[in-house]
């Protein structure tokens, strides 16, 4: 099959799934979630499958251009941001775009572009990030139905400052992504800690 030439790969990001899943970050088959195959397609997950249920069928061979390659199903419909993140910087390994509770009402919180976070040890788990004294970037997009045009914003973004570890999407979620797949799940669990950590110091220090 397709496939399986990336099963370890894929292996280890259904076992993400499955976590993301039990810890409530996909509700209602919400989310989604991908691999890098080569310099052409990445495999990402059909669209309206339950993620604690996911197996290696459930993922679909695409192109830059989103046309489908292999696989049944139609592939997720924010398809085009994963294709726009492993053209933008080619390390990319893989994609996972969750719908915390932190990350979705925080990114409503944010009015800026940016949401930075500094001073928690829990940074460590991003890479590049060697020091809670380190600051972290997170952009911050508006929500936008149609993905080719928020896939636009975020290339103009990066053109003008590369962007790391990940990016909120306004009232959505988050979409972080790996330079290893053996990272993945750190670099996913701890960004979603992080914004947990902000949301509840904005909300004390509302009080």
């Amino acid at each position: 099959m397709y496939y399986n030439d990336r099963k370890k790969e894929l292996d280890t990001l259904i076992n993400i799934t499955q976590w993301a899943n039990k810890e409530r970050l996909t509700p209602a088959t919400g989310g989604n979630f991908s691999i890098r195959y080569d310099d052409q397609a990445c495999l990402v997950t059909a669209s309206g499958v339950d993620k604690g249920s996911l197996d290696t069928s459930h993922f679909i061979k695409v192109d830059w251009q989103q046309s489908v390659l292999a696989g049944e199903g139609s592939p997720s419909a924010e398809t085009g941001i994963h294709t726009c993140l492993y053209e933008l910087d080619t390390h990319i390994v893989s994609v996972c775009h969750t719908h915390s509770l932190s990350a979705t009402v925080l990114s409503r919180l944010t009015t800026d572009d940016w949401l930075y976070i500094n001073g928690w040890e829990m940074q460590k788990t991003q890479s590049g990030i060697k020091s809670h004294e380190s600051r972290l970037s997170l952009a911050v997009f508006d929500n936008d139905q149609n993905i080719t045009c928020l896939a636009d914003e975020i290339k103009a973004r990066w053109a003008i400052q590369p962007l790391q570890h990940g990016i909120l999407i306004r009232g959505h979620g988050l979409y972080s992504w790996s330079y290893a797949m053996d990272k993945a799940q750190m670099n996913l669990e701890g960004l979603i800690f992080l914004l947990y950590c902000e949301l509840a110091k904005q909300q004390l220090e509302q009080r």
